[in-house]
């Protein structure tokens, strides 16, 4: 069970005190202050948001990143504001990228012409893997 604190003297002499927009009230017996638990949001797990950031930085758009990890381009942009992401120049190069399985990213590597004149990445997702390439505009 989740220990609850006065968040105005921290301390743990608590009890409650009714509910309020269906939200638990509570009562510090140390200095009669009166407060609600914060809501608990959903987070999303910091391994995306990572993985989100490191894909921008590739140069992977944040609605490509949405379709591949499944979250909302909003909080990829929220995250980039947050964490003060530059966007990457853009260069005559441009990203392609592929998810593959195991077996699939074993014979992509093995196909010589895959690495030719290209700049290559690879990532895990959790059981799968995004294959970055960069190719010179032609």
């Amino acid at each position: 069970m989740k220990l609850t604190i006065c968040p105005k003297c921290q301390s743990e002499e608590i009890i409650k005190s009714g509910i309020i927009k269906n939200r638990q009230r509570f009562k510090c017996k140390s200095c009669n202050y009166n407060f609600t638990v914060n809501k608990v949001g959903k987070e999303i797990d910091s391994y995306y948001v990572v993985k989100a950031l490191q894909l921008y930085v590739e140069g992977i758009s944040m609605r490509e990143i949405e379709r591949v990890l499944g979250v909302s381009h909003v909080s990829v942009s929220n995250w980039v504001k947050k964490y003060n992401i530059k966007a990457p120049e853009k260069f005559e190069y441009h990203p392609t990228y592929k998810v593959l399985s195991h077996s699939e990213l074993v014979r992509f590597v093995e196909e010589g012409n895959n690495l030719s004149e290209a700049g290559l990445m690879i990532t895990s997702l959790g059981d799968k893997y995004m294959v970055i390439r960069w190719e010179r505009f032609r």
